[in-house]
C-alpha cells in the first residue's frame, strides 16, 4: 500500500455492555489499569456522562429526582453521546484507547424494554446511527438472580427484576456476531484474563490501521 493510501494507526474503542450489576464498571476500570501497565495509553469513559449539562439532567432522572417523557429521555441519552463524539474521535485518532462503560446499546435496550408504543428498537436506534462503532464489544452475561444479590441493586430507577428481564431481552434482539459474550458469573480475575485478551487484540488491529466504523451503517 502506498504511503498516501495507508490508514493511520489509532487507539481502540473497547466497550462493556450488559444489564445492571453484571460487573461492567469493575472490569472496565481494571482493564484501563492493566492496559496502562502494559504501556497502552487508555482512558475510562462512562455513559451517561453525568458531568455535562445534559448528563446532569439524566442523573436527576435516573435518581428519580425528576420526571420526563420516555421518548424525551431517550433522545437526551443519545444527545449525551453525540456531544462527546468529536472528542471521542480526536482521542482515538491521537492513539488513546477508550474503554467505555455503556454506550448506545444500553440506551436502546433500556428504552425498548419499557414497552412504550412507538419506542421499539428501530426507533431507538435511529438517533444513534453514525456514532463511532466499538472495535470490541464485551457483553457481560449474568442471571437476574445473581445480579439481584450484588450490592447496590435497586438504588436507581431501572433496577427492578422485571425491567432487567426486559432489558436482557432487548440486548438479545440486538446481539451481533462480532460481540464477545462473557460469562460474568466467575471470579473477577478469570473474567479479566478473557477481557484483556480481547482488548489487546483490538488494540493491535487499530494500531495496524483498522478503519473506525459507524453504528448501524452498512
Amino acid at each position: 500500500m502506498s504511503a498516501a493510501g495507508k490508514v493511520a494507526a489509532r487507539g481502540a474503542f473497547v466497550l462493556f455492555e450488559g444489564a445492571d450489576r453484571c460487573g461492567k464498571s469493575t472490569q472496565a476500570m481494571r482493564l484501563v489499569h492493566t492496559l496502562e501497565a502494559r504501556g497502552v495509553e487508555a482512558e475510562l469513559w462512562r455513559y451517561p456522562d453525568r458531568a455535562t449539562a445534559m448528563g446532569k439532567m439524566i442523573d436527576q432522572y435516573l435518581r428519580s429526582k425528576s420526571e420526563m417523557e420516555d421518548g424525551a429521555i431517550h433522545l437526551l441519552f443519545a444527545a449525551n453521546r453525540w456531544e462527546k463524539k468529536a472528542l471521542m474521535e480526536r482521542k482515538l485518532a491521537s492513539g488513546v484507547t477508550l474503554v467505555c462503560d455503556r454506550y448506545s446499546y444500553s440506551g436502546c435496550a433500556f428504552t425498548a424494554a419499557k414497552g412504550v408504543d412507538g419506542l421499539d428498537l428501530e426507533w431507538c436506534r435511529a438517533p444513534e446511527v453514525g456514532l463511532p462503532r466499538p472495535d470490541a464489544l464485551m457483553y457481560l452475561e449474568l442471571s437476574l438472580e445473581d445480579a439481584a444479590k450484588r450490592g447496590g441493586f435497586g438504588e436507581e430507577r431501572y433496577e427492578t427484576t422485571e425491567m432487567q428481564r426486559a432489558v436482557k431481552a432487548s440486548f438479545e434482539a440486538m446481539r451481533e456476531d462480532w460481540w464477545d459474550v462473557i460469562d460474568a458469573n466467575r471470579e473477577p480475575d478469570v473474567i479479566q484474563d478473557e477481557v484483556l485478551r480481547i482488548a489487546l487484540s483490538a488494540v493491535e488491529k487499530c494500531r495496524a490501521g483498522r478503519e473506525l466504523k459507524r453504528l448501524w451503517q452498512s
